[in-house]
């Protein structure tokens, strides 16, 4: 089969995009190859088609759950098998999806970086018939990736393994090894080079498509009114917008001002479990607004922003929870992995932290290649402040990084040289109420840590239900339960041998079962620990009772992250030099043209008349 025939059967497509095509045939040729595409450029065809190709299964190394999920989904509704190992998934389950893996004719597995790290999954790893390892997000890789995440970096250690892999296909390729493809929508020089020296690429090869958006207009919008200008933007701008905001409160927050104001709207972060964030995602996707073709055609420009004219009757008003949704206003859980090509404006509420994060959550908008926005609302005094304010939250010094250590070994019951393999489920706003710690240096002493080796801290992590029954099997009896009731209390024994001695992952809870569950838990014939999102810290040394913070480690990360943000604030201060073409040159483009469509492109316009 071609790549031509494998496009057109599993995918339904006649040809590929610009730049694909080049991409796969490099994969096929077994080149390890770095994939740099705009955002909504078609990435995951460029590991998918040549899977189908060469008819093994295809290692993919990705940082979201959502992302994963959602691509097992589709590859699914093609008829594709595919799997996904993710945090919150019992024993068995991983099991399960390995062994179909291993054994079924599966084509594509879905882990994150950290699964890396398992030698229990390395081992497993070996016995897998890889054809080709996938890498999304591929700038996490680097030592200076905006994302870091101390796992990618083992990535590299992975094909060592896949070599000595008793596998046919892993044979078959050992000539000329299994390629790596690393993918990325945001990479500066430094982490094009960075990237393929981590992955131990036996060549560089860098294929790279313009991050050139014709059709998106950058706009900087100065005002100490944030919400009141949202508002306005959004009344003038029909169609599916995105807001992206700095942490939960005030997404909920901002979610029921714009409902007060009439416009459709809901909320979006990490805090919500699955389930709350795939009906919220879905709602949002449905919106589709009567105004989009108006406004393709309408001739609409930044300018527009600032008319008086009005696109409320366009507005999607007083929505139940059914019904579609036109705005969501999220934080940066938001974004990687959704597709919705008709979003018309994504607005950021304040200063993202870095330029590669900005670059990417604007790049939602227009990707029907329609005209679009992407508008960050800026208030010089106010957020100049902040982010001074964000580099010492976000790089405590040593002592404070010692203090939290200890406290959260206190607030767990950890002594002194012990506690190896733990894992807790970790409350933070409780443990720095108790301890009397400040809940955002905190957070961040916990991530500095865990990159340090004395943990590993994972945030907002989806628990599976978990269940245990508390009374012996001959006191059921007594009980005189409904049959319902009984039915599954026999279904759960003969399921989960160990369930009376401690708490189960339990699959498969539907609606039914779950109230099920909670009435025998209030009858404290069970205990029921239900689908939640959590913190999972789990100890990898024992207790120590000195840490020790690497000079280099501390230092030239704080100054990495000073910087990043320092040239993000440069961005929004500008106000001479056109906005596409600064976004362009940052990420090593230094022959584009003036857009002609941001704002200081009209401005400067406009004085010239």
């Amino acid at each position: 089969m071609t790549a031509h025939e494998a496009l057109k059967t599993y995918f339904g497509y006649d040809d590929f995009r610009p730049l694909q095509e080049e991409i796969v045939q490099s994969v096929l040729d077994g080149r390890d190859t770095l994939a740099l595409m705009p955002t909504g450029g078609g990435k995951s065809l460029c590991f998918q088609v040549p899977t189908m190709v060469m008819g093994g299964l295809c290692l993919v190394i990705t940082p979201l759950i959502a992302l994963m999920k959602d691509q097992v989904e589709n590859l699914r509704k093609r008829d594709i098998r595919a799997a996904a190992i993710y945090t919150g998934m019992s024993y068995e389950q991983q099991k399960t999806a390995l062994d179909n893996c291993m054994w079924g004719p599966y084509h594509f597995l879905y882990v994150s970086p950290e699964r890396l790290e398992s030698q229990e999954f390395r081992e497993r790893l070996a016995r897998l018939p890889i054809c080709l390892i996938a890498v999304d997000e591929a700038h996490c890789i680097s030592q200076w990736g905006y994302d870091f995440r101390p796992s990618y970096l083992k990535i590299a250690e992975i094909r060592a393994i896949i070599a000595n892999s008793p596998s046919p296909i892993a044979q078959r390729a050992s000539h000329s090894h299994i390629p790596i493809l690393a993918l990325t929508a945001t990479a500066t020089p430094e982490v094009v080079d960075d990237i393929q020296e981590r992955l131990s690429f036996r060549e560089k090869n860098v294929l790279r498509k313009s991050f050139l958006r014709a059709n998106l207009s950058y706009v900087v919008r100065q005002t100490n009114k944030k919400a009141d200008e949202i508002v306005h933007i959004l009344s003038k701008v029909p169609g599916s917008a995105i807001v992206y905001v700095r942490n939960r409160q005030r997404a909920q927050e901002l979610a029921a001002y714009l409902q007060e104001k009439n416009i459709s709207a809901d909320f979006y972060h990490a805090g919500l479990n699955s389930k709350e964030r795939s009906m919220k995602q879905e709602a949002w996707k449905k919106f589709r607004s009567s105004g989009v073709q108006e406004f393709r055609g309408s001739g609409v420009t930044s300018e527009h922003l600032n008319s008086n004219s009005s696109a409320s009757e366009h507005q999607n008003r007083g929505r139940a929870s059914s019904e579609p949704i036109r705005v969501i206003v999220a934080t940066n859980a938001f974004g990687m992995g959704i597709d919705k090509p008709d979003v018309r404006v994504v607005i950021h509420h304040d200063l993202p932290d870095t330029i590669e994060a900005y670059f990417q959550e604007a790049g939602r908008a227009g990707r029907d290649e329609q005209k679009a926005f992407a508008v960050l609302l800026y208030d010089p005094s106010q957020d100049k402040a902040k982010a001074r304010k964000r580099v010492a939250d976000n790089y405590p010094d040593e002592e404070f990084l010692h203090t939290v250590y200890h406290k959260t070994c206190n607030y767990l019951g950890v002594g002194a040289d012990s506690g190896l393999g733990a894992t807790f489920f970790l409350d933070v706003y409780d443990l720095c109420q108790k301890m009397h710690l400040p809940i955002l240096t905190t957070y961040s002493a916990l991530h500095l840590l865990s990159q340090m080796g004395y943990f590993s801290f994972d945030e907002d992590q989806e628990i599976q239900p978990r269940v245990m029954i508390r009374v012996q099997r001959r006191e059921l009896d007594n009980y005189n339960l409904p049959e319902a009731q009984m039915t599954l209390l026999e279904s759960l024994m003969r399921e989960y041998t160990g369930i009376f001695t401690d708490l189960q992952y339990v699959r498969n809870i539907d609606d039914h079962t779950h109230k099920l569950l909670v009435s025998l838990a209030e009858k404290r014939i069970i205990s029921y620990v239900s689908r939640t999102v959590a913190n999972v810290l789990r100890l990898t040394v024992n207790r120590q009772a000195e840490i020790h913070v690497p000079e280099h480690f501390y230092s030239q990360r704080k100054e990495h992250y000073a910087n990043k943000l320092k040239a993000m604030v440069e961005y929004a201060d500008n106000q001479h030099y056109c906005r596409s073409q600064l976004l362009l040159s940052y990420f090593g483009e230094h022959d584009a043209t003036t857009c002609g469509t941001c704002d200081v492109c009209r401005e400067q316009k406009k004085n010239s008349k």
